[in-house]
Formats: C-alpha cells, sequence, structure tokens
C-alpha cells in the first residue's frame, strides 16, 4: 500500500518549539506587568489544554480572583496571546526553532516520491508560515498541499476536527494518508479521523500514554530512509492490524 499524504503537526513534531513558545508566554506576561512566570514544570501542565488563547484562559480559571479581576483578565488574553506570537515570531526569525532530527529528510524524500505534504496544527497560521519560512526557506509553505491552523476550526485537539479539515482540502481518504505527531492529544485527534498515526515524542510529551499510535519512534532521524521505512510499516499494519513501538522502523 501506498501512502497519499503525510500530515504533519507542528508544535514539538517539526520542530521542538515549546520552549520559545513558552519563554514567549513569559516575555509578553512581563511586557502586560503580569507577575506570571511559567516554569518548565507548569507550562508542561498547561501544554495539557490544546492552544494559546486557551491555555491563557486555563491559567487564568486557575486562580482564585474576585469574579471582576477573572473577567478582566480574560478580556486581556486576545492583547496577550498577540504579544506572545510576535515575540515568539521573533525568536524563529532568530533562527531559536530548528527542525527536529530527521523531518527536512523526510519532507524531501516525499517531494521526489510525489507523496503529497499537509499540515494539523492547534497553533496559529502566523505560527506555521514563520515556521516554514525560516526553516524550509522562501516558498516553503507552496510544498505543503493543505494547511489546517487552530482557529480553522471550533474544536481543537484531541477532537478530530483539524485533521477532518485537512483530509477535506485534501481530498484524499484518511485510510491512504499518515499523521505524524507527538502528543497524546494530536494521537487521539487523528485516529478519531481515522488516520495511520506514528508518534515521536518530544521532551515534552515523553510520559505520555502512546499505545493508541500505529508506529511509535523516538525520532524521524532514527529511519535510514524513512518514507521507505514509513510505507512498509504503513503497508504491513493497515494489511495485519500490528502495532509496531520501536526507535526505528527496521528494529520493529
Amino acid at each position: 500500500m501506498r501512502i497519499k499524504a503525510l500530515i504533519f503537526d507542528v508544535d514539538g513534531t517539526l520542530a521542538d518549539t515549546e520552549e520559545a513558545h513558552r519563554s514567549s508566554f513569559n516575555r509578553a506576561f512581563e511586557q502586560h506587568g503580569l507577575d506570571w512566570n511559567w516554569s518548565k514544570a507548569e507550562y508542561s501542565h498547561w501544554l495539557k489544554t490544546p492552544g494559546g488563547k486557551e491555555r491563557l484562559r486555563a491559567c487564568i480559571d486557575s486562580k482564585t480572583l474576585p469574579p471582576a479581576e477573572h473577567r478582566a483578565l480574560y478580556e486581556r488574553v486576545p492583547a496577550l496571546h498577540r504579544s506572545k506570537t510576535d515575540i515568539y515570531a521573533r525568536l524563529v526569525h532568530d533562527g531559536q526553532v530548528p527542525l527536529r532530527d530527521g523531518v527536512r529528510r523526510l519532507l524531501d524524500e516525499a517531494a521526489s516520491a510525489g507523496v503529497r505534504l499537509a499540515i494539523a496544527s492547534t497553533t496559529s497560521r502566523e505560527n506555521i508560515d514563520a515556521l516554514l519560512s525560516v526553516d524550509l526557506g522562501e516558498g516553503a509553505v507552496r510544498r505543503f498541499s493543505a494547511i489546517g491552523a487552530g482557529d480553522e476550526v471550533r474544536r481543537k485537539k484531541p477532537a478530530s476536527d483539524i485533521y477532518e479539515l485537512v483530509l477535506r482540502r485534501l481530498g484524499e481518504s484518511a485510510a491512504e494518508c499518515v499523521a505524524i505527531e507527538d502528543s497524546f492529544h494530536g494521537l487521539t485527534a487523528a485516529r478519531g479521523a481515522g488516520l495511520f498515526t506514528v508518534v515521536t515524542p518530544s521532551q515534552w510529551t515523553s510520559g505520555e500514554d502512546f499505545s493508541a499510535a500505529d508506529l511509535q519512534l523516538a525520532s524521524l532521524g532514527s529511519c535510514d530512509r524513512p518514507l521507505m521505512e514509513l510505507e512498509y510499516a504503513f503497508g504491513v499494519i493497515r494489511k495485519w492490524g500490528w502495532r509496531l513501538k520501536s526507535t526505528a522502523v527496521g528494529e520493529a
């Protein structure tokens, strides 16, 4: 069986972006006169809430404050998130958010083999475009046949909405496409859309439950020929219903 399209998550999957996001949130808090500062442990907790604005609202919900102060903070969320996005974009443009190991090679192999590329992410389109243009060069966005960003759907991951949107834009069947994710929420969303799902955990998600994944890899760099080996695993698992858990496809 041949793969028709590879659909990538962005944060933690295409690139290890989360430290840059954490730093950007903290700098935005400082700019807006808030005495909040998310440690790595705290940020790991807030990552369980998909979406930047949603993360901010969840943080506000966690605070014991009078109702009027809660409302005032909710009203500040759009401006806080705008500042955070601008700071993050500068970090990306400064080259501080490189692609994860093996990603570039897989993208190049897929393009050469005629396998379409797509993105299904809960992050903003601005963040996606910035990352692609810096790490893959001018015109990189055009390498992707479909891009779905978080604000385009009503329900974010773990709901399957973003994957269903991207599949409609691709015009492909879920049975012939592969989702590449790094988190439990992403895995749940991809499987909810009926996709074959590969998980490459990041430092932020390594303790999550990926038992439902079709294939687990330490990274895409663990494969010598990632597309060929993914297609082999895809064919075997689609035919026999197996699940592979390995640091490299060839070792499964």
